[in-house]
């Protein structure tokens, strides 16, 4: 686990320019660093060493000519496999680190490299002979990408060029780097919670996303973004609901082996649901870790603990109280590179502090339910359920379509759900503000981005004849997993350099999870049925059958308690606050929710950590 940053074209001091990127992303890579400068491209890296501790498995590495050099955040977990096939093709291996897979891998295959790896990975492969930079990014968007193009200037024939890296704030250390909001990203994060858009909320700055590949020519200039995989939730019936499980159990206890490999201690997350408790329970490390709240009911690392000692295990606790929630804002702001209101950020950030000050690597149980349908809004209610047994479906598609061209009405939303048309009213996991209060609070300058339907369109596009759960499944995949739930857990992990893998999120998981019919996917039981019996083999009843909690977090409370609520006030009521929002309306927000009036607690959390993003990126910068 590693990061990387790099750029093309002949700027002044050049050298000193790639060492100031690389500082900016030291947290990524503390163990060592190197660069690769050569005529029209240079590469930087900071390691942070996990297979091969010698100096041997270093970064840039290159080919015995010196014709191909990558730079690469992340893992390979069929590097031996890959090794062995290219050591039979005639290619010589100086060192043991999965990332020399990379460069002979490059040699041998080309481009189709991407279609051979089974990991987490983003990486730059620089091929001297093409003139011409290819990266890639994992199936899943596990490591993070972003790049930027450079505008150019007149007479100056060595700028508009490109540059790129694993962590945005490296790009501000480049002369030709423009920084500025980008006007379009405010009004989508406001409903979603998460940067959604390609571009990023610095203008210009554009994520790479899961599953794509690019090729830079660095003579033209021009850059080629495309797709190398996509998921197919395809039911197969040829199996009975055991042999699902029995397959389960084996295949997630295979992705636990591989994920676990390291020449370092390596420990699990833990908190009290199922995902990680089986992820737990496979890998039986010496450490499991915990943070929970100082607060009445909001401390689930009983159940953890409770879990660890029937396992055996060691598990190690942290209650985290109001004033390092609100203490860690900042840091966290500035670490996740754009604004991100997903509260679990939090506990996440003190989760790693924790687990890094005895391990250099964690199993953790992310993606589970996007593979194995574990969200609650993938289960139908049951009057939902008893009203779709009794009334046809195209009955129920006729009245779902009647109801849009009506006011909103006691029963629009049940039987807009009823229609097996999710496009209609699905937008992932997150929805704080609606778009009409989002265009109700945002000033017009910033009220000119996608809503969440538009951004969902293209994506539901592409799978019309996937089943009602498969589209949920597959939007979340490619959105919700990437932009929250990923981002989230590389950068807070990251920033504590602390590498986090994630065995359920792995190639040969996907294959078979994919394939699991609906019906047992989620039916009258309850949801992710066949995760549940597997992780049975391993778990008592009890962590088996637990529903889904998430990080629950008490900020509603503290909110109300005048210390909290003036910490906000003064970022709602900052003058440069006024560019952005409607502030009189953030402080009504603010002022109802103290009051006991309302529950904005997530209305107000989502656009605070936007005004401290946008303070340590912008004003404090």
């Amino acid at each position: 686990m590693c990061g990387f940053v790099g750029f093309t074209g002949q700027i002044e001091a050049r050298e000193q320019v790639l060492e100031r990127m690389m500082d900016r992303i030291v947290h990524r890579g503390p163990d060592m660093g190197g660069t690769h400068l050569a005529e029209g491209v240079a590469l930087g890296f900071r390691r942070l060493s996990i297979l091969d501790l010698s100096e041997a498995g270093a970064q840039p590495m290159g080919n015995e000519d010196g014709s191909v050099f990558v730079v690469f955040n992340g893992e390979i977990y069929n590097f031996q496999e890959l090794r062995a096939e290219l050591e039979a093709a005639g290619h010589t291996f100086h060192c043991h680190a999965d990332t020399e897979v990379l460069v002979h891998g490059y040699e041998q295959w080309g481009e189709d490299l991407v279609n051979r790896l089974r990991g987490m990975y983003g990486f730059v492969v620089w091929d001297a002979k093409r003139n011409r930079l290819f990266g890639a990014r994992d199936i899943f968007g596990i490591k993070p990408f972003y790049y930027y193009v450079c505008d150019g200037k007149a007479g100056r024939p060595d700028t508009g060029d490109f540059i790129f890296g694993s962590e945005i704030k490296s790009f501000l250390e480049h002369p030709e780097f423009v920084k500025a909001v980008n006007h379009a990203a405010l009004r989508p994060y406001l409903t979603l919670q998460f940067p959604a858009t390609d571009e990023t909320f610095f203008a210009g700055v554009y994520k790479l996303p899961a599953a794509h590949c690019f090729t830079y020519d660095v003579a033209s200039r021009t850059l080629d973004v495309r797709r190398y995989w996509d998921a197919d939730f395809s039911d197969d019936d040829s199996k009975s609901f055991e042999e699902y499980v029995d397959e389960c159990d084996q295949v997630v206890h295979e992705s636990v082996a591989a994920h676990r490999i390291a020449d370092v201690k390596v420990g699990s997350f833990r908190s009290g649901g199922v995902d990680s408790s089986y992820i737990a329970a496979c890998h039986m490390p010496d450490t499991t870790f915990s943070v929970g709240f100082d607060y009445k009911d909001f401390n689930e690392t009983n159940y953890a603990a409770e879990l660890s000692d029937k396992l055996g295990i060691k598990n190690v606790r942290k209650m985290i109280t109001a004033d390092d929630f609100f203490g860690a804002l900042e840091k966290i702001q500035y670490h996740m590179d754009e604004p991100q209101s997903n509260l679990s950020s939090v506990p996440l950030w003190f989760l790693a502090e924790l687990a890094a000050q005895d391990v250099t690597v964690v199993l953790s149980g992310e993606g589970a339910d996007e593979l194995f349908a574990g969200y609650e809004w993938y289960e139908d209610t049951p009057q939902m359920h008893t009203f779709k047994k009794v009334v046809p479906l195209p009955i129920r598609r006729a009245l779902g379509a009647l109801v849009q061209h009506l006011p909103y009405f006691k029963g629009h939303n049940f039987l807009t759900k009823c229609t097996e048309v999710p496009e209609r009213w699905y937008v992932g996991q997150a929805s704080v503000y609606s778009p009409a209060e989002a265009d109700d609070i945002l000033r017009d300058a910033y009220d000119q981005g996608p809503d969440a339907f538009e951004l969902c369109a293209p994506v539901y596009a592409r799978v019309p004849g996937f089943c009602e759960l498969s589209k949920k499944q597959y939007l979340d995949m490619n959105m919700w997993l990437p932009g929250d739930i990923l981002l989230k857990a590389d950068k807070m992990c990251m920033a504590h350099s602390l590498e986090l893998r994630v065995p359920f999120l792995d190639k040969k998981v996907m294959e078979f999870a994919e394939h699991i019919p609906a019906r047992f996917r989620v039916n009258e039981q309850g949801n992710k049925q066949v995760l549940r019996h597997a992780a049975n083999r391993c778990l008592p009843d009890e962590w088996a059958t637990r529903p889904k909690k998430g990080f629950p977090v008490p900020l509603k409370f503290w909110l109300r308690e005048q210390k909290y609520y003036d910490y906000v006030k003064e970022y709602f009521t900052a003058p440069w606050a006024d560019e952005f929002f409607d502030t009189a309306k953030l402080m009504r927000l603010l002022d109802d929710h103290y009051a006991g009036k309302a529950l904005n607690q997530r209305k107000i959390y989502t656009a605070l950590t936007f005004l401290i993003w946008y303070k340590r990126y912008f004003i404090d910068e």
